[in-house]
C-alpha cells in the first residue's frame, strides 16, 4: 500500500511540475493577467468519408461550401485519423485521449468512471460545456458535465432528427449567448447527424421515420456523383451514393449554421474551431473497419491569430486520441496522466513534430455486440491490418451491410466473378492484410503474401505489437500467439 501511494505521489508531482514549466513557458513575454481563456467549438459529422469534402478533392461540385470556407481560414490536415471507425467508441476515444480498449469502452459501452474526460477538466477550469445531438454516444452522461444539453430526439426541443440547420443555428446561438451572459469560456460539441444512414430521400429513410422526414434543399442526382473506387459502379449503388451526397450537403449546411451563430456572437476571434468526422461512410470497406476509408477524416482547425489561414499539413499524422491533449495544451490546462495521445499544438503554430508519421487504429465490436476485432498501423505508404475474427466462417454484419449498396453487390455477385470475390473478401476477410496505400488508397490489392514486401510486413507487424504492449491491449497475447511469429 505504501508503495502504491508513493508511486501515485511521484506521478502527481511530475504532472504538476510539467504543468508549471509549460505554463511559465507559455507566458514568456506576456503578463499572466493578459491571458483570456480560449473558447472551443468542435463540430463533427457522422459517417462522413474524408474525401467527400470539396477541399479534400470531392468531385461533386460545391458539395461543402461552408467547410471549404472554414478550411480557407485555418489549417487542413491531410493525414488525420480517428482511432476507431464507429460512432460511440470513436467519440469517447476523442474525449478521453485514450484508445477504446484503454478507456473501458471498446464497443458501445460507457467509459470507466475513473477515466478523466476533457469536459471534467474544462468544468474544473470554469468552462461551460454544451452538446448538440449525438449525446447518447457519450456515456455515462455525468462524466461529460453538460451544462447545455440538446437531445436529437426531444420532440419539444430537438434538432430535427439531428439534421435541421435552422435548429442548430437556434440552439448554437442560445448557447453562445448563455456563455456570454455568464462571462464564462465555453466548450461546445455540435454534432451533425448527417450523412449517417438513413440517407436523405431514400426508401430506408421513409421506413425509419415515415412522413415526418427532415427536409433537404439540394438533391444530388446519380449522374453527378463519382463512385468510390472501393465499390463497383452499379445503378443501385450510384443511386445510394447520390442520396449519401444529398445528406453530405445538408450536413454542410448544419456546419454553416453553427459557424454563423458563432460569428454573430462576437466570440469567433477567441475560439478554436475544429471540424472532424467520427468515421467513414456506412458502406462496405469503410465504416466499422480499419481501412483508409474507415478511419481517415477531414480535420480542419481555425484559430484566429494563432493558425495561418489557408495552410495545409500533408506531412504529419494526427489522430483522435490527440484531440484532448491538444486542447488542454492550447488552453494552458494541466496534463492528464495516462492519455494515449499527445498534443499537436506545435503543428498549429507552424512548427514540426518528430515521430508523427504513423497512426494506430482498431475495431472491436458492433452495436449488436458481435466481435470483429481488428488492429491496424498506417504510415505514409503502407498499412497492415490484422483481423482476429476472420476464420472463413463468420460473416461480418453492421450498418454498412444495410441499404442499397451491400444488397446490390450481393445480387451482382451471382453473375460477376470479380464482384463476387470482392464481396467475399469483405464478408469473411482474411487474417492479415497489407496494402500500399500510397498507390492503392482504397485497399484493392492485398499484398500480404508478396515475398518482396516481407520486410515491410514484419516491420509493421512489430510496430503493432509494440503499441499493443505499450497500451496494455487485451488482445496482445492472441497477437503474439497467432501472428507475431509468421
Amino acid at each position: 500500500m505504501k508503495k502504491k501511494k508513493l508511486v501515485k505521489s511521484v506521478v502527481l508531482a511530475s504532472v504538476t511540475i510539467q504543468f508549471l514549466l509549460f505554463f511559465s513557458g507559455c507566458n514568456q513575454g506576456m503578463e499572466q493577467n493578459d491571458y483570456h481563456p480560449v473558447n472551443v467549438l468542435l463540430i463533427t459529422a457522422d459517417d462522413l468519408n474524408y474525401n467527400s469534402v470539396g477541399c479534400y478533392g470531392c468531385p461533386v461540385e460545391n458539395i461543402t461550401p461552408n467547410i471549404d470556407k472554414l478550411a480557407q481560414s485555418g489549417i487542413r490536415f491531410t493525414n488525420a485519423f480517428v482511432n476507431i471507425a464507429v460512432c460511440q467508441p470513436s467519440r469517447q476515444s476523442i474525449m478521453t485521449g485514450r484508445y477504446p480498449h484503454n478507456n473501458g469502452a471498446p464497443g458501445f459501452d460507457p467509459i470507466d468512471t475513473d477515466v478523466v474526460t476533457l469536459q471534467e477538466q474544462l468544468r474544473d477550469a470554469g468552462y461551460i460545456n454544451g452538446i448538440l445531438g449525438k449525446e447518447i454516444h457519450l456515456k455515462p452522461t455525468n462524466k461529460y458535465c453538460w451544462d447545455f444539453y440538446i437531445r436529437e430526439g426531444d420532440l419539444s426541443s430537438g434538432l430535427g432528427i439531428g439534421r435541421d440547420p435552422e435548429l442548430y443555428y437556434k440552439y448554437s446561438q442560445e448557447f453562445f449567448n448563455r456563455a456570454a451572459s455568464q462571462n464564462k469560456p465555453f466548450f461546445l460539441m455540435a454534432n451533425a447527424h448527417d450523412p449517417h444512414r438513413p440517407f436523405a430521400g431514400s426508401e430506408q429513410e421513409m421506413r425509419a421515420w415515415g412522413e415526418d422526414l427532415p427536409a433537404f434543399r439540394r438533391q444530388i442526382l446519380p449522374k453527378e456523383v463519382t463512385i468510390p473506387d472501393f465499390l463497383p459502379d452499379l445503378p443501385e449503388i450510384r443511386l445510394e451514393i447520390s442520396e449519401y451526397y444529398t445528406s453530405v450537403y445538408r450536413m454542410d449546411e448544419v456546419v454553416g449554421a453553427v459557424l454563423k451563430a458563432l460569428d454573430e456572437s462576437g466570440l469567433s476571434d477567441n475560439t478554436i474551431v475544429m471540424f472532424i468526422s467520427d468515421n467513414g461512410m456506412a458502406v462496405p470497406f469503410a465504416k466499422s473497419n480499419c481501412y483508409i476509408n474507415s478511419n481517415k477524416t477531414p480535420w480542419i482547425v481555425r484559430w484566429p491569430g494563432q493558425v495561418e489561414a489557408g495552410s495545409v499539413d500533408s506531412i504529419h499524422f494526427i489522430s483522435g486520441i490527440d484531440y484532448m491533449p491538444t486542447i488542454l495544451h492550447a488552453l494552458r490546462l494541466p496534463v492528464v496522466p495516462d492519455m494515449d495521445g499527445g498534443s499537436f499544438l506545435p503543428l498549429l503554430q507552424g512548427e514540426n513534430q518528430n515521430k508523427r508519421n504513423v497512426v494506430f487504429t482498431e475495431f472491436n465490436r458492433i452495436y449488436a455486440g458481435i466481435d470483429y476485432s481488428m488492429r491496424c498501423v498506417q504510415e505514409e505508404n503502407y498499412g497492415y491490418i490484422v483481423n482476429f475474427w476472420s476464420d472463413g466462417k463468420h460473416a461480418i454484419r453492421g450498418d454498412a451491410t444495410s441499404g442499397r449498396t451491400f444488397s446490390a453487390m450481393q445480387k451482382a455477385a451471382a453473375t460477376d466473378e470479380e464482384i463476387a470475390d470482392r464481396l467475399n473478401m469483405y464478408v469473411y476477410r482474411v487474417p492479415e492484410e497489407l496494402y500500399n496505400f500510397g498507390t492503392d488508397p482504397d485497399g484493392l490489392v492485398n499484398l500480404i503474401n508478396d515475398p518482396s514486401l516481407n520486410e515491410v510486413k514484419q516491420r509493421l507487424k512489430k510496430m503493432v505489437y509494440l503499441e499493443m504492449k505499450k497500451t496494455n491491449d487485451p488482445l496482445l497475447y492472441d497477437f503474439e500467439k497467432r501472428f507475431l511469429s509468421n
